[in-house]
């Protein structure tokens, strides 16, 4: 009998234990920026342009046609200009939009106040 438990013993050092399963619950990944389209010719992209509002299918952005036509560019040599990239559609959105901009933030923009 001693002999018995002697391998028994033994044995017992030897047995390996199966590591246990652990469970990984999947990384979440951050969800990727997406581009908004604000008006049907102008979009804004986080991968184009660093999410400046550009022309649909192009890199030109808005604040430059708008800059071109406040220097007194007229539509056609602005569309000239962008080489033929934009219509007159998109340049009448752009001016809408901006348009809109500045009447949603108006009060930022007062230089001094007027006595009424």
């Amino acid at each position: 009998m001693p002999r018995t438990k002697k391998i028994q013993e033994t044995t017992a050092k030897y047995v390996t234990r199966q590591p246990a399963i652990q469970y990984r619950r999947p990384r979440r990944r951050a969800l990727k920026p997406r581009a908004k389209l604000l008006v049907r010719h102008i979009v804004a992209d986080p991968k184009i342009c660093h999410g400046k509002p550009t022309f649909r299918g192009t890199r030109i952005m808005m604040w430059q046609v708008i800059e071109m036509l406040a220097e007194g560019l007229l539509w056609d040599e602005t569309i000239y200009e962008c080489h033929n990239r934009i219509s007159r559609e998109a340049i009448a959105e752009a001016i809408w939009l901006s348009g809109q901009a500045f009447l949603k933030h108006a009060d930022e923009f007062v230089a001094e106040p007027v006595a009424a």
